[in-house]
């Protein structure tokens, strides 16, 4: 289908243009998961292990933050049990 050109100005229907921007939105995004390598019959799977990944290692953190803030506190607990001398230790 040939646009109708009035002039310098290049005209085409609402419809036309939407279907142009979709495929030339397609087309880019193939282009970059290829780029990625993140193309053919595998990348849905690729995906899924990259966000399991993602999820353990996220996982992972936050377990390590909550490890290492329950060991400082119980640290600062028996430290004041000792100043205060709570398990009799001598006068």
């Amino acid at each position: 289908m040939t646009p109708p050109i009035a002039g310098d100005q290049f005209r085409m229907s609402e419809t036309e243009f939407e279907a142009l921007l979709v495929r030339a939105a397609e087309t880019d995004a193939r282009r970059a998961l290829q780029e990625v390598g993140l193309d053919g019959k595998d990348a849905a799977e690729d995906i899924r292990d990259l966000r399991s990944l993602l999820a353990g290692f996220r996982l992972a953190k936050r377990t390590a933050v909550r490890i290492i803030t329950t060991g400082i506190l119980l640290a600062l607990m028996t430290g004041v049990a000792i100043r205060l001398k709570i398990f009799g230790g001598s006068p």
